[in-house]
């Protein structure tokens, strides 16, 4: 007989397993159903299902209100083929990761890849660069000695021109691209080379016919002036190009250093014309001071794009020392133009310097492009490192993969009793929070109340100017006498809720109700200048013009009454108490409100000759003189009516006002109506 019981109540107990489902986890070691639901206790949704013979498996659903099916079946963990799906499951899951994981390494491995072709990218570009700016160098150094040749009429002081072709025509034949480049001439028209041999062809031509006339000598210069800038515009196309490493502030540089030696080579070239002749024209004049502005702003702006050169140029500038203040005396000299006997000798030596300078500025060039090249040299090797990291990390991650799927399996179980746990006692934190925190904010005041959770302590606080409200209801005593406690309570919970209906859209602070007696401040405990005044005196008129609508529910033919007292003036105020903590106010302003509202008439408002006096300063607020009254512990006082406002209170119609009167007890009171009606009506039966 015992074994039918347990065999029928296991029976019965595997149905109802059956007929529900959740999330099922394999637990070690294998959990009983009273053990189960010990476990979740306060979640009646525990169950345990056993099955026939070593087959062991528990099953606890993390919410029992949500029913889970896969594919229009119900998992079933106690059979063999269910239990492989879960742990197909759980090795799937771990698996996501990982894939993405591979899947990132594979994208950051083609991320290098890519890199690492526009790194090279960026060298070739580099290189082009170079070679434009050792072109441009060759010329312009040839340029300085034709220059200096045509001036001193063809004497060549010791100066092989064939030598200097001879250099720039091989830093020509090594430019491995050519670019297409236009060359004006001094007549006004425009040559156009697309191509290294038609250029060198002419070139030679060119060279061929250099003379010693002073027109020769401004036609050589256009046409080395304006090749320059060509190659130059081509170089600014290839840096801009590579604006996308980090190498462009050094081409930036590059370039700018070259553009301040071409206009510093262009400016000595008039120097030269100064010393020789003893004098410059407007035109050459002006030339040499934009040249000589120019350089030494573009040398200024190298220096910003790669501060370091700043410091080689101070290195440069300390080695010249004498040869660099006689450059710069030499400078002003020709700055100011002044007319002086011509002196070619004077004129050789300005070159020599001027030479030795540029030459000096040459070698910070080669010293840029020096780190152009180790910088283009670092980016290729970083990215060879980069590419062996990633490959590692594949590798790494390959191999890790299956230690974490076993490790995941493993833990899957655990976590998901533990987060069951969690999420559940968590939610009941949570609700019972809010519960807590919503009785709190209704017992005392919000900035008080977050002041007392987070302190444990709030101190007494003085306000200077708060305005009190007290009334109370006119034959409250006799209604109570005639009426049930249970009416009492109904009646006073329906006044009770249209007046905190109405305070709702003033700058109030309900303080407390004790009895029949309604108290309302303003001013604490945020306080709101002297806005207390107006709010209080527009509540008051508010609920008092309320308060005529409202009919007694248990007496219909009769109206409620209320008599109201006001009075402004300071107070403390502070929390009292620790077992059921409150917020009360203390001082004389609090008796003085008390009393004009308890020497008061039904249906009016009373208020002190204080609050009259703040009143008339507000304005806007119509008050009659009731006279002297002689109140208790006070004395005779002059006190006043408080009649309307101007304009009227805004406020709902009585349609809507009336709704919020309407009879919404709490359950409390509905349940215990409904006992008292059962109760009397089984005395009745039971008398019958």
């Amino acid at each position: 007989m015992d074994r039918g019981r347990h065999a029928d109540g296991r029976t019965c107990w595997r149905q109802r397993m059956r007929s529900r489902c959740s999330l099922p986890l394999l637990l070690k070691p294998p959990l009983s159903p009273d053990a189960a639901t010990r476990q979740l206790a306060r979640r009646s949704a525990h169950r345990v299902k056993m099955s026939q013979g070593d087959e062991v498996s528990g099953q606890v659903s993390l919410d029992g209100d949500v029913s889970q099916k896969w594919c229009g079946l119900r998992p079933d963990p106690a059979r063999r083929r269910w239990r492989r799906c879960y742990l197909l499951q759980m090795l799937v899951l771990p698996f996501i990761p990982i894939a993405a994981v591979i899947l990132q390494t594979a994208v950051s491995l083609q991320n290098i890849l890519h890199y690492r072709v526009s790194v090279a990218e960026v060298d070739s570009q580099v290189t082009i660069a170079t070679e434009l700016g050792k072109v441009v160098t060759q010329m312009q150094l040839e340029r300085s000695e034709v220059a200096f040749y045509l001036f001193t009429s063809g004497e060549d002081f010791g100066r092989n021109l064939s030598s200097r072709f001879e250099i720039t025509d091989q830093a020509l034949d090594n430019l491995s691209s050519w670019p297409t480049v236009t060359v004006h001439t001094a007549s006004g028209t425009s040559l156009v080379f697309n191509d290294s041999k038609t250029f060198m062809d002419h070139l030679q031509l060119f060279r061929g016919n250099i003379s010693s006339e002073d027109s020769t000598i401004r036609e050589a210069l256009q046409w080395y002036n304006s090749f320059n800038n060509a190659m130059m515009i081509h170089l600014t196309d290839q840096i801009k190009e590579t604006d996308n490493s980090g190498v462009w502030r050094f081409l930036i540089s590059f370039k700018n250093l070259l553009r301040s030696i071409e206009h510093i080579g262009i400016s000595m070239v008039n120097g030269i014309n100064y010393f020789g002749r003893g004098k410059l024209n407007g035109t050459n004049y002006l030339s040499f001071v934009k040249d000589t502005v120019i350089g030494q702003d573009l040398l200024n702006a190298s220096f910003t794009y790669w501060p370091h050169l700043r410091i080689l140029y101070g290195k440069l500038v300390h080695e010249m020392d004498r040869n660099y203040t006689l450059i710069k005396l030499n400078t002003e000299k020709v700055m100011r133009n002044d007319p002086q006997p011509s002196n070619e000798t004077q004129a050789k030596r300005y070159f020599d310097l001027m030479s030795t300078y540029l030459e000096e500025l040459r070698k910070l060039q080669k010293t840029v492009r020096r780190r152009i090249r180790e910088y283009v040299n670092e980016d290729l090797a970083d990215a060879s490192r980069q590419e062996a990291v990633g490959v590692t990390i594949l590798v790494i991650v390959l191999l890790v993969s299956p230690i974490i799927i076993i490790l995941v399996k493993n833990a899957v179980a655990t976590i998901q009793i533990y987060a069951a746990h969690l999420t559940l006692k968590a939610s009941e934190l949570k609700q019972e929070k809010l519960r807590s925190d919503s009785l709190l904010y209704q017992m005392l005041p919000l900035s008080v109340a977050q002041r007392l959770k987070h302190t444990q302590h709030v101190p007494a606080e003085y306000y200077e100017n708060v305005t009190i409200y007290f009334s109370d209801i006119v034959g409250f005593t006799e209604i109570a006498a005639s009426s049930t406690p249970l009416e009492v309570v109904r009646f006073l919970n329906r006044v009770y809720r249209l007046f905190d209906a109405l305070i709702e859209k003033y700058d109030v602070y309900k303080v407390e109700t004790i009895g029949d007696s309604y108290m309302v401040a303003s001013g604490l405990p945020v306080k709101n200048g002297k806005r207390h005044i107006s709010e209080i005196a527009t509540m008051a008129l508010d609920l008092l013009d309320g308060s005529t609508l409202f009919l007694i529910p248990h007496r219909p033919s009769e109206h409620l009454q209320i008599r109201c007292g006001v009075h402004t003036g300071p107070v403390v105020a502070g929390i009292v108490g620790t077992k059921m903590p409150r917020y009360c106010l203390f001082g004389d302003t609090v008796n003085t409100a008390s009393r004009m509202e308890s020497t008061g008439e039904a249906l009016k408002i009373h208020i002190s000759l204080e609050m009259k006096k703040a009143l008339d300063q507000v304005g806007g607020f119509k008050t009659e003189h009731r006279g002297f009254v002689d109140i208790k512990g006070k004395g005779v006082l002059d006190t006043y009516w408080l009649l309307s406002k101007d304009g009227g209170v805004r406020r709902n119609t009585n349609h809507v006002l009336m709704s919020f009167a309407e009879d919404q007890e709490p359950n409390y009171f509905r349940r215990t109506v409904a006992k008292m009606q059962d109760m009397s009506e089984s005395k009745k039966v039971q008398k019958w």
